[in-house]
């Protein structure tokens, strides 16, 4: 695939888009990636590059995998790390992805254990 083919991929703009307004907000950033089986999701501090938090359905106490109701404990173990941690408030980038489905259900899972968003 040639350079200018994926700049104009639809799904490479509005990860571009989503995330351009999650960095303008100054926050640290709860960045989620979802695959066929699994849903990884981590917090980022985009100031020094660094992942702070992070959490997927592969560690064994999600027993549901990367459904639904896995993606939903993801979303509060991640948020459990992230309180432990002395983190309360990010910004949710959810890349190219829909707010829908499994990307909603960790949303809710993060909020449900604590963070603000």
């Amino acid at each position: 695939m040639s350079a200018k083919r994926y700049e104009n991929n639809a799904a490479i703009r509005r990860a571009r888009r989503v995330r351009a307004r999650v960095k303008a907000s100054g926050l640290l950033r709860l960045s989620v990636f979802r695959s066929a089986r699994h849903i990884y999701a981590q917090i980022i501090d985009d100031s020094e590059g660094k992942t702070l938090v992070a959490f997927s359905s592969l560690d064994s106490a999600v027993a549901a995998g990367g459904n639904i109701s896995g993606a939903e404990v993801v979303g509060k173990m991640l948020a459990e790390k992230a309180v432990a941690s002395g983190i309360s408030k990010v910004a949710f980038d959810r890349g190219s992805y829909p707010y829908h489905g499994r990307v909603k259900a960790l949303a809710e899972g993060a909020r449900a254990g604590g963070l603000e968003f």
